[in-house]
């Protein structure tokens, strides 16, 4: 398959290409360092993506920030972020690329523990998990030409804990070949509308 990572760069990314490029043709793209750049927060740039890439078989999205820090100091803009990213930038990755994947292929999005298992400082990034399984769920059934969605959520991983592991004390993190594997199952599988938990 040709599939197009969008994240590519980042610490799940990396882990999702290194198991599916052992069989399939990976196409990167991210803000810096990729085959093809896009800004997920910019909906000309999602469209230039597509229109430089063309037809594919899967997308997936390991891309998408969100805000950490105090709910009583969080502003308006501040969660505006997590929104514009992780919410807006995947949801859009599959409203615009609907015509760019091929029938019966597949859209993988990211969403993340916290939705489920909430942490100081964490509101505004549960807020983005909790909108991505939603969109998934309600997507499922209806999209067209037997492509199929789901999302995958994991808990922090551990090459990540240099930069997340104050915010995760007492999880248990998760190595990164773990996580790829529910994308791999994602991807190469036949179930819709789920919600992969790898926790």
């Amino acid at each position: 398959m040709n599939i197009l990572l969008v994240g590519a760069s980042g610490t799940v990314g990396q882990a999702v290409a290194k198991e599916l490029e052992k069989t399939h043709t990976i196409i990167r793209a991210g803000r810096n360092g990729a085959d093809v750049q896009v800004d997920l927060t910019s909906e000309d740039s999602i469209r230039q993506m597509y229109e430089t890439v063309g037809r594919v078989d899967a997308v997936i999205s390991t891309a998408g920030s969100t805000h950490f820090g105090p709910l009583s100091e969080m502003t308006p803009a501040d969660n505006q972020k997590s929104i514009d990213s992780k919410v807006k930038g995947q949801v859009n990755l599959v409203l615009l690329g609907l015509d760019y994947v091929n029938d019966g292929g597949s859209f993988t999005l990211t969403s993340g523990i916290l939705m489920d298992d909430p942490i100081k400082e964490g509101a505004s990034a549960a807020l983005a998990n909790g909108a991505i399984k939603g969109f998934v769920t309600g997507a499922a059934i209806e999209m067209p030409r037997g492509i199929r969605i789901n999302n995958v959520s994991p808990n922090v991983l551990i090459e990540a804990l240099d930069a997340y592991g104050p915010y995760f004390r007492g999880y248990a993190a998760v190595p990164g070949e773990r996580v790829a594997l529910a994308y791999v199952k994602s991807v190469e599988g036949a179930q819709t509308g789920k919600t992969y938990e790898v926790y």
